[in-house]
């Protein structure tokens, strides 16, 4: 079989633009087929490249199925936002949760502040550990001083509710009542900065931020009684400290965002129990 002749010319093209009335030629284009195939190489990479910067850097983008707009990325941002608050406020109830709990069955409390502290938080104690022993080792020889001349406090603890003095947490108006079901506390309507006040001697158990409520403080009191105050913008005392009924343990301040946010939210527990604090305590 014969071989190809390489001196044969190659074979060339021509596309031609001519007039149709004077039949004379405009432009005439003329190209072999290796440039023929270049040709095409180039226009389809221009035409891929023209498509990309198209689609990349105009709002053509968005016409795209499933290509995130400006709208689905703030919803996104604002989702990612809402999940951390969400699972922060979780911990902090599930610290409240285990707190109240241990402290109900009497069992030992853990100390929740440096905890608390890591989040919103902020320890308002400036007495170091030293004064705090020396306070804790005074309130045990009261104690026992008080047991050996029979003038314990006993029976005190034993009184029933019905026996107890109770002191108002705020001068106020109560502008949502005890339900049982739907709001199993009441709230106290009071200018923003009133001073919130111990219902009973106790000792502070909790003090934390809730997201919704603002400051919360919690009194453990003698009969297994708590009080739970809730939306105040300062906390004056913080856990662990001993107060008397009428002492200032926080300031009210408007922190809830819910509707009606000048109130004190008020809560009286009982072995374990909401219990309506307007049966024995006069606002």
């Amino acid at each position: 079989m014969g071989r190809q002749n390489p001196d044969a010319p190659k074979r060339k093209y021509t596309v031609s633009v001519v007039d149709n009335e004077t039949h004379d030629t405009l432009r005439a284009i003329r190209f072999n087929k290796v440039q023929l195939i270049y040709g095409i190489i180039t226009a389809v990479l221009a035409v891929l490249l023209v498509s990309y910067c198209l689609f990349s850097f105009t709002p053509l983008r968005n016409t795209i199925p499933g290509y995130p707009d400006a709208h689905a990325r703030r919803q996104a941002v604002s989702n990612a936002i809402k999940i951390d608050s969400l699972e922060n406020a979780l911990l902090r109830w599930d610290l409240y949760a285990q707190h109240l709990s241990r402290m109900l069955t009497g069992e030992q409390t853990a100390n929740y502040d440096s905890l608390v502290r890591v989040g919103s938080t902020r320890y308002l104690s400036d007495k170091d550990a030293a004064e705090l022993a020396r306070r804790d080792s005074l309130l045990r020889e009261t104690v026992q001083k008080e047991d050996q001349f029979g003038v314990s406090s006993r029976a005190e603890r034993d009184l029933p509710i019905e026996g107890m003095h109770f002191f108002a947490p705020i001068k106020g108006v109560v502008a949502t009542g005890f339900d049982r079901a739907l709001h199993p506390a009441i709230d106290i309507s009071a200018p923003t900065g009133s001073v919130v006040s111990a219902v009973l001697d106790g000792t502070v158990v909790f003090t934390g931020w809730d997201a919704e409520e603002g400051y919360v403080v919690i009194l453990h009191h003698r009969g297994d009684l708590l009080s739970v105050y809730t939306n105040n913008q300062k906390v004056l005392r913080t856990a662990g400290e001993t107060v008397k009924a009428g002492t200032p343990i926080a300031l009210v301040g408007g922190t809830s965002t819910k509707e009606g946010a000048d109130h004190l939210h008020f809560e009286l527990w009982q072995n374990g129990q909401r219990i309506d604090p307007t049966h024995y305590i006069g606002f």
